[in-house]
């Protein structure tokens, strides 16, 4: 039995001890936003924040999470609130969309370090890779979060899970039709 938190709620999982993170997490808790990708922690898809360091989930046993405290995309925030979330819409970021949960996850972990990093300190943080080569914009994204964190900018809010097109449209005017403006 191993006993940790994951996104601020105590589990405790009957599992191998040796049972790699990222499958206790999918399989067991149905967290899914952590992506499979590589399972050899090259990719980066299922980056989680462990006690404050982005950790590929792969590479980690639940046995060495014993006591630890996990967050995963889904416990970044409820609402996609986050600065990083919000920034990653702003600037479009995501294409396919796959490698972005691990992304966000470790651009998080390093504003939450460093608000005003440099190009090499982003460069040095997110080795995960990005299939669809949208590395200028997850660039962008981090420095956009960044100015938010520090107080210096405001994003307008992406809309929240579950609203209606309509409504989104209406709440972010980008999201209109041409035709609608």
């Amino acid at each position: 039995m191993t006993r940790f938190s994951v996104n601020d709620r105590p589990v405790e999982y009957r599992m191998d001890p040796e049972t790699p993170l990222l499958w206790a997490l999918r399989d067991a808790s149905n967290l899914t936003g952590t992506k499979y990708g590589c399972g050899t922690g090259d990719c980066g898809s299922c980056t989680v924040d462990i006690d404050g360091e982005a950790i590929r989930s792969c590479m980690v046993t639940i046995a060495e999470c014993e006591g630890r405290f996990v967050t995963t995309i889904e416990g970044l925030t409820r609402d996609r609130s986050h600065p990083v979330q919000q920034a990653w819409v702003a600037e479009q970021v995501p294409q396919c969309g796959f490698c972005q949960s691990g992304m966000i996850m470790a651009a998080a972990a390093l504003l939450r370090k460093n608000s005003n990093p440099s190009d090499a300190e982003i460069d040095a943080a997110m080795t995960n890779i990005c299939r669809c080569g949208t590395y200028p914009r997850i660039r962008t994204a981090i420095r956009r979060a960044g100015r938010v964190l520090r107080g210096e900018e405001r994003i307008a809010a992406a809309p929240p899970p579950g609203i209606r097109p309509t409504d989104a449209a209406r709440a972010v005017p980008a999201l209109k039709a041409p035709h609608e403006q």
